[in-house]
C-alpha cells in the first residue's frame, strides 16, 4: 500500500509499505476512505532532524473495516468508522474518567512502528475502545465534518470544556486555524455570549464570523491585549482558548484573561514553562488543557454534525488525493489553506 513518510523538515514522500495486517486479538484493519493534514503535523514538517526510516504521518481519518481480530465486538467487517487521533482500550481507569489520551495501553498514530492516517489502510489496535461506527455512507456529503470528530472538532470542544465556556461567557480563541475555528463553534454551541478571535487571515476571519465569532482582534501584542480589554469591559474574558503553541499566545491568554477566569491550552507548547506564572496565580486564574481526549467526545458532538446545527467541516478547503500530500503540507504551511482533506 501506499502511505506518507517524513524523513526531515520539509521532506513529505508517499512512498509503497507493507500492508497492515492483524497482530493482536484486539486490532482491526481499517481501509481509509477520508484523511486529513493536521496543524500539529506541521511542527514537525518545519523542524524534525533527518532521520532514517523516516516517519509514519497521519492522525485523523475515516474508513472502512476490512478485517478484525477475534476478540473486536464493536465493530464488524464492512463498518464505516471514525477513529480519534490517539487509540485507547475504553476500560481503563483513565478512559473510564474521559481521558482516552491517558489510556494506560494505548498510544497516537504514526511514528517509526505504527501505521499512520495518511495512507491507504492502517492496523488499529484497541479496535473495541478506539472506532466509532458511523450510521452513514462513505460518501455521504456530511464526511468533512464527520472527519473533524477524529481531532480538530473536539479539541476545540476540550479547549471551551477546559476554559469553562458556560451560557453568557466572554471568550477569547487566540489562533484562527482548525481548531482555533472549531473552538469558536465550541463555544457557541455551549453559549458563549462574545466570542473574540484573534487573527489576521480574511478568510479564516469570514469563516469564525460564520461560526458564530462577535468581533476580531488582528493585534497581537500589547496591542492585542488592550484591544480585547477594551472589548471586554476593562476586565478581560471569563474564558481563553489557546491554540497556537508558542510563548507569546500563551502570554496573550495570560493577559487577556480576567480574573477568576479560565485559560484552556490546546496548541501544542513550544516553550519550556508556562510564562506570567505569578500573574495568572494572584488573579486566582485556572490553566487546564493538553491533548484532547476526542475520543470522550464523539458520541456528544455527532448528534449535532448529523442534524447539521454545527457544521465543523467548513475549516477545510483543499481536497486531495494521496500523491498530493506532499503539496499538502506545503500549501499549509505556506498559510495558502486552512486545513487540507484527503480524499480516496
Amino acid at each position: 500500500m501506499k502511505a506518507t513518510i517524513m524523513y526531515a523538515a520539509g521532506d513529505v514522500r508517499v512512498e509503497s509499505v507493507p500492508d497492515p495486517r492483524i497482530v493482536s486479538e484486539n486490532d482491526a484493519i481499517v481501509r481509509i476512505t477520508r484523511a486529513c493534514i493536521c496543524g500539529s503535523d506541521l511542527w514537525p514538517y518545519k523542524e524534525m532532524e533527518r532521520t532514517p526510516g523516516g516517519r509514519r504521518m497521519g492522525h485523523e481519518f475515516i474508513g472502512i473495516v476490512e478485517e478484525r481480530g477475534k476478540s473486536v465486538r464493536s465493530v464488524k467487517k464492512g463498518d464505516l468508522v471514525v477513529a480519534p487521533f490517539a487509540w485507547s482500550d475504553g476500560t481503563c481507569e483513565f478512559c473510564q474518567q474521559g481521558l482516552h489520551t491517558s489510556c494506560l495501553h494505548g498510544g497516537f498514530w504514526g511514528g517509526a512502528e505504527l501505521d499512520g492516517g495518511q495512507g491507504e489502510a492502517v492496523r488499529c489496535p484497541q479496535a473495541d475502545g478506539t472506532l466509532v461506527r458511523l450510521p452513514v455512507g462513505p460518501d455521504d456529503e456530511l464526511m468533512p465534518s464527520l472527519l473533524t470528530l477524529s481531532d480538530v472538532m473536539g479539541t476545540g470542544h476540550h479547549g471551551a470544556v477546559c476554559a469553562r465556556v458556560t451560557d453568557g461567557s466572554r471568550l477569547v480563541v487566540i489562533g484562527d486555524g482548525a481548531v482555533g475555528l472549531c473552538a469558536v463553534i465550541a463555544a457557541k454551541r455551549l453559549g458563549a455570549e462574545q466570542i473574540i478571535l484573534m487573527g489576521r487571515h480574511a478568510d479564516r476571519i469570514a469563516l469564525a464570523k460564520a461560526f458564530g465569532a462577535t468581533d476580531i482582534v488582528s493585534e497581537r501584542g500589547e496591542d492585542g491585549t488592550t484591544r480585547v480589554r477594551e472589548l471586554t469591559g476593562g476586565l478581560g474574558a471569563h474564558s481563553v482558548i489557546e491554540c497556537v503553541g508558542t510563548k507569546q499566545a500563551m502570554v496573550t491568554a495570560a493577559t487577556v484573561v480576567r480574573a477568576g477566569g479560565a485559560i484552556g491550552r490546546l496548541g501544542v507548547p513550544h516553550y519550556e514553562g508556562i510564562p506570567t506564572t505569578a500573574k495568572n496565580f494572584f488573579d486566582n486564574v485556572t490553566v487546564s488543557g493538553g491533548p484532547a481526549p476526542a475520543r470522550a467526545y464523539i458520541e456528544e458532538l455527532m448528534p449535532d454534525i448529523l442534524a447539521g446545527r454545527i457544521e465543523p467541516g467548513r475549516v477545510f478547503d483543499r481536497v486531495i488525493g494521496l500523491d498530493d500530500v506532499p503539496d499538502g503540507y506545503r500549501a499549509m504551511n505556506d498559510r495558502e489553506a486552512i486545513k487540507v482533506m484527503i480524499a480516496f
